[in-house]
């Protein structure tokens, strides 16, 4: 018999050639087989709710329940559809609305982010649906937001369908002492129903002159499509607003409500009887007001002792 060392290299590569030409179909034929289930786990979506035990038998993973399983996914498909397809997407369906009621109660009342982190309203949401699980405070705010942006933008179209819309605008200083400046808009629909759109409150740290107020007022009216359309200006009669009229070059009226508030105050200063009525009011008010012993109920003045 001859030994391998003393062949020569020549029929070593031969060989080597003809089992490489043989390996191909020797490998494919076992992997054949093996394939088949794996791509049909990846095709199928049914296989995310399933789980294969054993050869012939997959548990879904929803409601733990085992079923025959012969290479055939239709009995997996048909107890997805007829047990849990209908249930998921209801759910989903109740979270969305769920959801969208809790950010109209936000902004509807006001209500900080962080309410959904009390716990006396966790319990109460949680005692009305227990199924249902609140968003994080972060959460609220970002649909909070995008309730604005799609809302503003609804409001938008809105505004640019008419020809004509007229402004009201005021400004006024908080208890923290900043200032803001808001202006609304005012239009007549195709049904004939008049309308107001809040275009903006801004806050406003630079000097109350009208070069600075026709700035913001402006750029309102170009973000809203507006700066074509606007056929008169109502605000107060400070000089500020008077100006940022004149430089817009709107016709400017004031506002009657206003003016007759500055003539009945003007009228109770200049009449002295009036005056020492008024005097006395602010007297008894301002006592009522710092007395722990005194109160004003529906059945007139209690006085209390201590």
């Amino acid at each position: 018999m001859t030994s391998e060392a003393s062949l020569p290299p020549e029929w070593f590569s031969k060989r080597f050639e003809s089992c490489r030409d043989i390996l191909p179909a020797i490998q494919y034929k076992p992997m054949g087989s093996l394939q088949n289930p794996a791509r049909k786990r990846k095709i199928s979506p049914v296989w995310e709710f399933f789980d294969q035990i054993s050869s012939n038998k997959v548990k879904c993973m929803l409601c733990s329940k085992e079923l025959v399983y012969n290479n055939n996914i239709s009995s997996m498909l048909r107890h997805y559809r007829d047990l849990h397809e209908n249930k998921e997407r209801n759910e989903a369906t109740r979270k969305q609305e769920l959801d969208e009621a809790l950010v109209t109660m936000i902004v509807k009342d006001t209500q900080p982010f962080n309410v959904v982190e009390d716990v006396g309203f966790r319990d109460f949401v949680h005692k009305l649906d227990p199924t249902y699980v609140l968003p994080t405070r972060q959460a609220v705010k970002a649909m909070v937001e995008a309730k604005y942006a799609e809302s503003k933008e609804k409001a938008k179209a809105e505004v640019k369908k008419v020809a004509a819309v007229s402004l009201t605008s005021d400004m006024w200083t908080s208890i923290n002492m900043d200032a803001y400046l808001a202006v609304t808009c005012h239009f007549v629909d195709n049904n004939t129903c008049l309308n107001s759109v809040l275009l903006g409150v801004v806050q406003f740290p630079q000097a109350h002159t009208g070069e600075n107020v026709t700035y913001v007022k402006a750029s309102l009216m170009e973000e809203w499509g507006i700066t074509n359309n606007v056929t008169c200006l109502v605000t107060d009669g400070a000089a500020n607003m008077i100006a940022c009229g004149r430089e817009l070059r709107l016709r400017h009226t004031i506002c009657t409500a206003h003016t007759l508030n500055l003539i009945v105050k003007k009228a109770l200063d200049q009449t002295p009887v009036l005056s020492d009525i008024q005097a006395k009011a602010r007297r008894l008010v301002a006592y009522f007001r710092s007395s722990t012993t005194a109160k004003v109920t529906d059945r007139g003045v209690v006085w209390m002792t201590v």
